[in-house]
């Protein structure tokens, strides 16, 4: 395979299957989706020559043969648990990148939501989603080409719209699974987002695999936040050993508005999670939180960029991984102050735990600042386990696979435990116990 596929092939290869809803003849749609296809097309799939995917590698993806999508609705006996029943306002399932309204609950929501399907909010207002759809993330910046995929194909996934002064207390939960039952399968969802005025909402995601298999899970995230809104948006990636997972979210912050942002990775062959943050009003705050898993062969890239445009906007980020085995890990982090934005405060932090002589970790946290009045930093460590706090354990007659464990869940829980949605932190610590279990077990991939 050579280092890159050829151009001609990039949308014939990756529309295969890609799942597709029904959706009324819209001009605006099809410009949208031309124009990706014709940028897609142009650039073809990023390399490592590119300095922002210098350390991820496609080549996995490459050399997957995808099928086409089966007409027949996939059978699923048992979704995957995150948060128990009750504790969410409404639960949507998809299934391959499309809607399944039979899995999905239909709770009451407050008057000025909505909540559901981009496919039905596309035939039913598709001229009211003009202005929002393709505007945050536009695919005009550098390095957008799996971003461009995924507009290429735009169809379903998550569409979320709060009226002014609406708040929503219980999170809104997102299960998108991904299957493979005959052949390697591509999809790629559209999330929309559209945060009004002193609104607040929790959005959490749950991406799991079902069944073996490989698939390709391309995401494409948009969220527009109001002045003084609130959106918390929280995801466990937690796909099938064999997948690819790729997802570009892309945000605007308006004055007094808040993204509180988590991400949770310990599934997929190769992941790469990218959050683009663009705070544009006086007092925007963002916050990129993250916690990744590693073993065996596994590859995550967590690469976010933050751009502060007006004046007293703040950001905090602090990523911190666990790689066991063969795993790699990789950070890239940007924060690029402009020059009106005087007395930005911004902070960005990486740390790794690295389980193996073998595991390797790539951090690269970069500051861009044209501003003379900020307070900024960042901070990137890697390394091995404390052995005079293992020591201190095992002393005290705690066998050393436990000590170990419970030094590793201390590591991670200090940046899970400060979600500003204090009830997911239970849920987010039990996963990372079933990670610790798995190596117990020797289930690990």
């Amino acid at each position: 395979m050579g280092e890159q596929l050829a151009t001609a092939d990039i949308l014939q290869k990756y529309g295969t299957g890609a799942a597709r809803a029904e959706t009324p003849a819209q001009p605006w749609l099809e410009s949208l989706r031309t124009g990706a296809r014709e940028r897609a097309a142009a650039a073809g799939l990023p390399t490592p020559k590119q300095e922002s995917w210098k350390y991820t590698n496609l080549r996995p993806l490459e050399k997957l043969a995808f099928g086409p999508r089966s007409q027949d609705q996939i059978g699923i006996d048992r979704l995957p648990n995150l948060l128990p029943q009750g504790q969410s306002a409404r639960r949507l399932v998809f299934v391959n990148g499309q809607f399944r309204a039979d899995l999905s609950t239909r709770a009451a929501l407050p008057e000025g939501v909505r909540a559901g399907s981009l496919a039905n909010a596309l035939a039913e207002d598709g001229a009211g989603l003009k202005d929002l759809l393709g505007r945050i993330a536009n695919g005009d910046g550098e390095d957008q080409a799996m971003l461009d995929l995924n507009t290429a194909f735009v169809s379903d996934g998550l569409f979320l719209h709060v009226a002014v002064g609406v708040r929503i207390d219980l999170p809104i939960e997102v299960i998108y699974l991904g299957t493979a039952p005959r052949e390697p399968q591509a999809f790629h969802p559209r999330c929309l987002i559209a945060m009004e005025e002193n609104s607040s909402a929790i959005v959490v995601e749950h991406h799991a695999g079902i069944g073996g298999g490989a698939y390709f899970a391309n995401h494409g995230c948009e969220a527009r936040i109001g002045e003084r809104a609130e959106l918390r948006h929280y995801k466990v990636q937690a796909e099938a050993d064999d997948a690819i997972h790729m997802a570009n979210v892309h945000v605007e912050v308006g004055a007094g508005g808040v993204y509180d942002s988590f991400a949770l990775t310990r599934g997929a062959r190769l992941s790469r999670n990218e959050v683009r943050v663009r705070l544009e009003a006086p007092g925007a705050e963002c916050h990129l939180n993250g916690v990744y898993m590693l073993r065996g062969d596994q590859h995550c890239d967590n690469t976010t960029a933050i751009e502060h445009l007006a004046p007293e906007t703040s950001s905090r980020e602090v990523f911190k991984g666990v790689l066991d085995d063969r795993a790699r890990g990789v950070f890239q982090g940007k924060i690029v102050v402009h020059p009106k934005a005087q007395k930005s405060d911004g902070h960005q932090l990486s740390k790794a735990l690295l389980l193996s002589d073998s595991a390797e970790m790539d951090a690269k946290p970069e500051l861009e600042i044209y501003a003379d009045d900020v307070k900024c930093s960042h901070g990137a460590t890697a390394g091995d386990m404390d052995p005079d706090a293992l020591f201190y354990l095992r002393a005290r007659g705690i066998p050393e696979a436990t000590a170990r464990h419970m030094l590793i869940e201390a590591f991670l829980s200090d940046t899970i435990n400060s979600l500003a949605a204090k009830g997911l932190c239970p849920a987010l610590m039990s996963s990372v116990g079933h990670w610790l279990s798995d190596a117990a077990t020797g289930d690990a991939p």
